[in-house]
């Protein structure tokens, strides 16, 4: 099941809260039943290592060679 990020409205606070991604989205805390809404987080996505060149994709130059 997603988790989703919610903002109290009134003091700020930010709520990580799971449900399914069918539900509609809270507009109140489901235990406090303070004011709520969702909020926009960032993906979680890391890109490691030496990186990722066009060239890299390119196919080999044979070495018979056809330039001068």
């Amino acid at each position: 099941m997603p988790t989703y990020l919610y903002k109290n409205i009134q003091t700020g606070e930010i709520y990580e809260l799971q449900q399914s991604m069918r539900d509609e989205p809270y507009t109140a805390h489901p235990e406090t039943g303070a004011p709520i809404k969702r909020v926009l987080a960032r993906p979680g996505i890391a890109f490691k290592g030496s990186g990722f060149y066009v060239t890299d994709s390119r196919p080999k130059e044979s070495s018979g060679g056809g330039s001068e």
